[in-house]
């Protein structure tokens, strides 16, 4: 008994008493700004994420509904009642929640984009372009590549179609006019690189016959008539019109037209460089160049620069498209320019506006030769 009864106070004079008080005490007496660093940090927390949409609109003054229709951009307002919507917004923390407004509108927000190679330095700004307008309205693209077959192409459209995408936009591709118009009677599509009209559909074209009249023109304005143009690939639409302009060009100027001064590409540098080997192999004679496309423009000049050929003094040199590096190529390249990003641009708007219920419009602007130092007037 009398070990235990030297145990006993033993564990009753153990300081967890007083440890328990020493945790306890700063809880219960803080410094006041301590308590109220501790107590903001979870009050942020809740508001951003219990913050709704009547909040935002008892705030502002207004209805639900018209914060619904402000934030969808399908709301027509006063400035005074925008401005109010707007600082409500910014001052209670509020974020729209896309899945909530898609479910409420019958919609995923999201736009199916099938494009042919996403690493192309044409496309990527095409692509860039969808981005900038449909991110602005709310929307998410959703990228795919047909990688030029047309079964690939209808993958992807049939990926996208089981994704609920809202809209698609098709640049160029393979995919019969039939497809592109059984997909425009399931959502809005818009296409791009033909010519097709149809309901729920939109095509955009570029003036191609024009862009390469005008670059063959300028060759042969500068004294040129041996003048060489390298194809696109031959099941392209754009090609074969590029290839007309071309020809209409020489007829113009009373130029025959010389088929072994046609040499087939396929928009790549790769493309440009084989050709060029092909007519040098050849021993054709030539004093200018009009490729394609500013790519197959970049192979051609290095083609030329690896047998000792100087651009524009012993050949001159005009693409197609006007891509954002062709300023940059040694010599900077002329070329006839297509407004790739804008014709991203016009797609995305145009989808948008068939699914407001508006006549889409669709007019991409004319070409436009610009000039530079890869051509210059032929020395007798």
């Amino acid at each position: 008994m009398k070990a235990v009864s030297k145990q006993v106070p033993k564990k009753a004079t153990r300081k967890v008493p007083s440890k328990v008080h020493a945790k306890a005490s700063p809880k219960t007496t803080p410094p006041s700004g301590a308590r109220a660093k501790r107590r903001r940090a979870p009050a942020a927390t809740v508001t951003d994420t219990t913050v709704t949409l009547q909040m935002v609109a008892d705030a502002a003054g207004v209805s639900s509904s018209t914060v619904s229709r402000i934030l969808n951009g399908s709301a027509k307002v006063s400035p005074g009642k925008q401005e109010a919507v707007d600082a409500a917004i910014a001052e209670l923390g509020f974020m729209p929640n896309p899945v909530a407004r898609g479910l409420a509108g019958g919609r995923t927000l999201s736009i199916g984009v099938v494009t042919q190679a996403i690493d192309s330095p044409f496309y990527g700004e095409g692509l860039r372009g969808i981005e900038a307008v449909l991110g602005a309205a709310g929307y998410m693209p959703l990228f795919a590549s047909g990688h030029w077959t047309a079964a690939d192409e209808k993958k992807c459209v049939d990926l996208l179609l089981s994704r609920r995408v809202d809209g698609m936009i098709v640049f160029t591709g393979r995919l019969p006019d039939e497809t592109l118009m059984q997909v425009a009677r399931r959502v809005p599509t818009v296409v791009t690189g033909r010519q097709l009209s149809g309901p729920g559909l939109l095509s955009m074209n570029f003036a191609n016959v024009e862009g390469a009249l005008m670059a063959t023109r300028h060759l042969i304005e500068l004294g040129h008539r041996r003048i060489v143009h390298i194809l696109g690939p031959r099941e392209h639409a754009d090609s074969r019109e590029r290839k007309e302009g071309y020809r209409r060009a020489l007829k113009e100027a009373g130029i025959a037209y010389d088929a072994s001064l046609v040499v087939q590409g396929d928009y790549s540098e790769a493309g440009g460089l084989k050709a060029v080997s092909h007519l040098m192999e050849s021993r054709k004679d030539f004093t200018a160049i009009f490729a394609a496309n500013d790519q197959t423009a970049y192979g051609a000049a290095l083609g030329l620069y690896r047998r000792g050929l100087r651009i524009p003094e012993d050949v001159a040199m005009v693409g197609f498209d006007d891509l954002s590096g062709s300023q940059y190529s040694i010599p900077p390249l002329t070329t006839i320019r297509q407004p790739v990003y804008q014709l991203g641009e016009l797609g995305a708007q145009a989808v948008l506006a068939m699914l407001r219920g508006e006549a889409p419009q669709g007019e991409l602007p004319p070409p436009v030769l610009v000039t530079r130092e890869s051509t210059r007037r032929l020395l007798p």
